[in-house]
């Protein structure tokens, strides 16, 4: 399956999962707490309070080289989201891109969702604990506080 034929497939429509789809083109769904949509919620909301001249997206389907992926939160500049509006899956990456861990999530996958973001042009990847603590990441490695968003706090609060 393309990204296309997912987001037009009738059974895969309203479904309370996260899709993305490997390499292989294969669908991946993952199922979504409260909690982990209450922490996509707040850091959506506090993007959009402490920046302008963009967008907030939740669950954002990215085009990588392995696959579609969908990161929880991205801001995207009104520059480029121009360019992706209408599109079924970003072919420019959002500036920022936020990943929201769960209970199913690894390192290993999450380091590989970052490193996917990174090559496609996202200018920070930032991971969210399920306590709410905040890790920003460039392309060049861990950084203590974001550069986009300095005052964008360390630990979310629900």
């Amino acid at each position: 399956m393309n990204w296309q034929e997912v987001c037009e497939h009738p059974s895969l429509q309203n479904l309370p999962f996260k899709i993305e789809l490997n390499e292989e083109g294969k669908v991946l769904m993952t199922p979504v707490k409260i909690y982990h949509a209450a922490l996509q919620g707040e850091l959506e909301f506090l993007l959009r309070s402490l920046l302008r001249g963009g967008k907030t997206l939740p669950e954002c389907a990215i085009q990588t080289r392995k696959g579609i992926r969908v990161a929880d939160v991205v801001w995207v500049s009104d520059s480029i989201f121009a360019k992706i509006k209408h599109e079924a899956a970003c072919s420019v990456c959002p500036e920022i891109c936020i990943e929201v861990f769960s209970a199913t999530n690894t390192d290993r996958e999450m380091e590989e969702k970052r490193q996917l973001y990174c090559e496609q042009g996202a200018q920070e990847v930032w991971l969210c604990t399920e306590q709410g603590q905040m890790r920003f990441f460039s392309a060049q490695g861990e950084l203590a506080a974001s550069s986009f968003v300095p005052d964008f706090p360390q630990q979310i609060q629900l």
